[in-house]
């Protein structure tokens, strides 16, 4: 469990993401809001408090026993390029080129931006591709973990249940995928267009270890990353979240699924976000 002290710097950083999420969606005048800010708390949590990081570069001694990450979500961007400036991959000032030509913050991830391990945008593929990078790691007797940030709205998609399927059979201890359950896509909630209830219970059904948690509360997504690491099998937590999280017209409205604010919207967001700053 942390402190209360990590737990105040942690919310801080989060009130930071969300800030720089609003600013360069507004900015760019595009982008995947609604499913950034639901994983801000994720995401915050496990690259300043979970993961092993080796932010400088290939030099770094440590670089090839890193912990891995796959955003699967691609389109939810901006938090990992906020996160990623955060803990040293980058300047927080190219965070301002976000979605621009020539920029290295694509819509999607890529690897020209540092800290990307692959691109990822194409829904449901996230899965099989942490599945691979953790044989590879176990075929090298690397103890590094594979973390893997799915969105709900893509587990409508076969192939993450084959990757589900085939992490179970490898026994990939090394494994963990977490899911983003805002229970919103682009078109409106998962359960009216291809129903997931009780997730916890099919991702049991198919041999993985699985935590439900809230995903917004910051011991919630700490305790379960820490336990997921130790243990001897693949572990799914399922992080309940909300679309939008942090300003009110935004929660749980399918409409900021792909929006960018306009003028208005974006003083109006900034007004909520800096309240007490």
């Amino acid at each position: 469990m942390l402190t209360n002290k990590e737990i105040t710097e942690i919310k801080d950083l989060c009130k930071q993401n969300r800030i720089n999420i609003l600013k360069m969606v507004h900015n760019a005048e595009s982008g995947h809001i609604g499913g950034a800010f639901s994983a801000v708390e994720i995401m915050t949590v496990l690259f300043h408090k979970c993961m092993k990081l080796a932010p400088k570069c290939t030099s770094d001694p440590n670089y090839e026993n890193r912990d891995r990450f796959v955003l699967s979500k691609g389109h939810a961007s901006a938090v990992f390029y906020s996160i990623l400036s955060q803990v040293g991959y980058f300047d927080k000032k190219e965070l301002m080129t976000f979605r621009k030509f020539n920029s290295r913050l694509q819509g999607h991830p890529t690897k020209l931006c540092a800290g990307v391990e692959v691109p990822t945008g194409s829904l449901g593929q996230g899965l099989s591709i942490a599945c691979g990078i953790s044989s590879a790691l176990k075929l090298n007797n690397n103890s590094a973990k594979v973390f893997v940030l799915l969105g709900d709205g893509e587990l409508q998609e076969g192939s993450v249940w084959e990757g589900f399927m085939h992490g179970a059979g490898m026994k990939a201890d090394n494994l963990i995928a977490i899911i983003d359950r805002n229970r919103l896509q682009i078109d409106g909630c998962t359960e009216d267009i291809k129903p997931l209830d009780n997730l916890k219970s099919k991702l049991e059904a198919f041999n993985w270890y699985t935590i439900e948690i809230d995903g917004h509360d910051i011991n919630d997504i700490y305790d379960a990353i820490e336990t997921a690491k130790n243990k001897n099998c693949p572990v799914a937590i399922v992080a309940n979240t909300v679309k939008g999280k942090g300003v009110s017209f935004m929660e749980g409205n399918a409409g900021w699924h792909g929006k960018a604010p306009n003028d208005e919207e974006f003083e109006k967001a900034m007004e909520e976000l800096t309240k007490g700053i």
